[in-house]
């Protein structure tokens, strides 16, 4: 089996675009690829056609691993734009290995590895500006059988919180675990904007609260500064969204710098590479709950390495919270339901793209959305589809 054909097929999803990629080999089968890079995907989408499409071409996908190793090698500066462009024709490799094989892409990669895989809600808390709204919300995501929720309460900090704004954030944590109940995980997203100073301060608030983890309280490209809050907190602290280099995780992991690891399958180099940090987790008794921010390609990917790694934690999902075309995007098997993660017994990645759906949402030019600016709890978290 060759590739020969590489398609982009660019669509818009709201306030966000998804980048699929789709290859097509010599005996007509094809494979899917997701390039979402958030308010990136023309950029991406410009490397794959001038650099990766004429270096998968002719490409055996059998030889996916040393492949995906020649590009990380040949692209010599790193980063997420062209990490995100190798993610995607290395998944959509696995997906074409599948379906020759006649396999779901988790036996490939080992073999089911749970009975269970649980989802974890993101974006539920899109307009909530008060407690009382928190509450409202997380009532709802109790309510479709979530069992964890993921969420921001820190407004527009940026490094040290005053007193009023530690306060704030306490009283929505609060709200969310008197609504949620004790059975809820209560994950809490810094997304890396305070001071090591304010993140302990606020953290040691939380611990009435019981968060199951600390998302990037400090800025993650610090990892001194990760293991300073760690040992201060007395609940797991996550991070790894933002690394994308195998040497960045060798570090951060070598170190103890994090309890769970949150890398991004479709940013880091795919699965291939998604094995080789949770074989550097395994020996140190660190837990991966991968991020997924993006697409239901990409989500689709996270779950088959979800089912396959033992060391897989809970899988976030932004699918019940995304625009209300979402899954008419791709067609193949249901992702989701009561807040765990169905298995597929499709090969490949057991989806397919629907290319007429896709054309009708053309894509729609968006600023990323600053943190800092108040707006982005309205806009980058509101659903549409509520």
């Amino acid at each position: 089996m060759k590739i020969t054909r590489l398609e982009t097929i660019l669509t818009n999803a709201g306030l966000r675009n998804y980048l699929f990629v789709r290859l097509t080999a010599d005996n007509g089968l094809t494979g899917l690829g997701e390039a979402s890079l958030e308010w990136q995907e023309r950029t991406v989408q410009t490397l794959i056609h001038e650099w990766v499409e004429d270096r998968v071409l002719g490409i055996d996908p059998v030889d996916v691993e040393s492949f995906v190793d020649t590009l990380i090698r040949d692209q010599y500066q790193g980063g997420s734009t062209v990490l995100t462009a190798i993610s995607s024709v290395e998944i959509a490799m696995w997906d074409l290995l599948g379906k020759e094989a006649g396999q779901p892409v988790y036996q490939l990669l080992g073999g089911r590895a749970r009975e269970r895989l649980l989802a974890y809600a993101n974006g539920w808390y899109g307009g909530a500006r008060t407690p009382e709204a928190y509450a409202e919300n997380a009532r709802e995501v109790k309510a479709r059988g979530y069992k964890g929720l993921k969420f921001d309460p820190f407004d527009a900090a940026w490094k040290d919180l005053s007193r009023r704004e530690i306060d704030e954030a306490v009283a929505l944590v609060a709200a969310v675990r008197h609504a949620a109940g004790d059975d809820i995980d209560l994950l809490i997203e810094g997304h890396g904007r305070l001071s090591v100073e304010s993140a302990i301060e606020v953290g040691r608030r939380f611990i009435p609260y019981r968060p199951a983890f600390f998302e990037e309280p400090v800025t993650p490209h610090s990892l001194d500064q990760l293991l300073e809050v760690k040992a201060a907190l007395p609940y797991p602290i996550a991070a790894g969204e933002r690394l994308y280099m195998i040497e960045e995780f060798e570090r951060c992991t070598a170190i103890g710098a994090v309890d769970i690891l949150q890398p991004d399958l479709s940013h880091c180099g795919g699965l291939h590479l998604g094995r080789t940090i949770a074989a550097l987790c395994k020996p140190r008794g660190i837990r991966l709950s991968p991020h997924c921010s993006v697409g239901p390609v990409a989500l689709c990917a996270a779950l088959h390495f979800g089912w396959a790694t033992p060391e897989v934690w809970m899988q976030e999902s932004f699918a019940g919270y995304d625009v209300p075309w979402r899954s008419d995007l791709v067609c193949g098997w249901n992702l989701e339901k009561n807040g765990a993660f169905l298995l597929s017994d499709k090969p490949g990645l057991g989806i397919e793209l629907d290319a007429e759906a896709c054309a009708k949402h053309p894509y729609q030019k968006h600023a990323f959305p600053s943190l800092w600016d108040r707006r982005w709890l309205k806009d980058f978290t509101q659903s549409e589809s509520r």
